[in-house]
This record gives structure tokens, sequence and C-alpha cells, in this order.
């Protein structure tokens, strides 16, 4: 009778099985984690390719409010809060810090991070913008090519 008493008390996880266990979710953290870093890495490059529509759609509501007349730089879209607020970020990790700088010049193969924008008047390319950025995204193309 005292041997079903002491059985009973015994309840239990042995350490074998713990650490079954702990070998199991260590590696399925292995192969979660770097998918999850992947995905922010993606979203970071959503943002940039979305802020960069905005910045071009504000241009093009200049372009026609202006008649035909493209800013000198691309801080001019944000003053009177007419066409933006702020300059978005250009979001492009891990190769540069989040940057809402703008730089004008023809070369759309710059790597200052930001926003690059042709204020050339004479340029053929006169008016556009693209991410200041000569690396690639996680598809393999290069940012200055958005």
């Amino acid at each position: 009778m005292q041997s079903l008493m002491t059985r009973k008390a015994k309840k239990g996880f042995t350490l074998i099985e713990l650490m079954i266990v702990v070998a199991i979710i260590g590696i399925l953290a292995a192969i979660a984690i770097p998918k999850f870093a992947n995905l922010i890495r993606k979203s970071n490059e959503g943002a940039s390719r979305g802020n960069l529509g905005a910045v071009r759609s504000s241009l093009s509501i200049y372009y026609g409010d202006m008649e035909g007349q493209y800013p000198g730089d691309l801080n001019s879209l944000t003053i009177g809060l007419k066409y933006m607020k702020a300059m978005p970020t250009a979001k492009i990790p891990p190769y540069h810090a989040d940057s809402n700088s703008s730089t004008g010049s023809t070369l759309t193969t710059g790597d200052a991070a930001g926003w690059g924008y042709n204020n050339v008047s004479t340029n053929a390319n006169f008016g556009t913008t693209w991410v200041q950025c000569t690396h690639t995204d996680t598809k393999g193309k290069s940012w200055s090519e958005y």
C-alpha cells in the first residue's frame, strides 16, 4: 500500500523529457528568428517605396499647380504644408540610417541616403526623384532604380 502512495506522489516530467522540449524550442527559434528579421527589413523597404511614391505624387501636384514648373528642391514641397507636412523618411537598413534629407543632383547613383532629386532645369530628367542608395533591396534591385 505504501508503494502505491509513493508512486502517486511522484508525478511530473523527467529531466530527459524537459531537455527534449527545450531542444525543440531552440530549433524552432533558430528557424523563426531569421525569418522575422527578414520581415522587418522587407517592411522598411515597403515603407521607403511608399514614401517615394508620396514624394513623386506631391511633385506631380506641385508641377500641375505651378503650371509646368518643378520646385528647386524637395523641401519646397513642405512650405505652407500644401503638398506635404514633412519630408517622409527613406528607410534603407542595414546600409544607411533613416533619413529624410534630399540631395539635388542629376546623378541617380549617389550613396548618401535619403532622397535624390534632379533639380537641374536643363536636364532631360528634371523633376525626377529617387532613393539615394546604390545598395540592393531584398530582391536584388538597386535602390536608385526605383
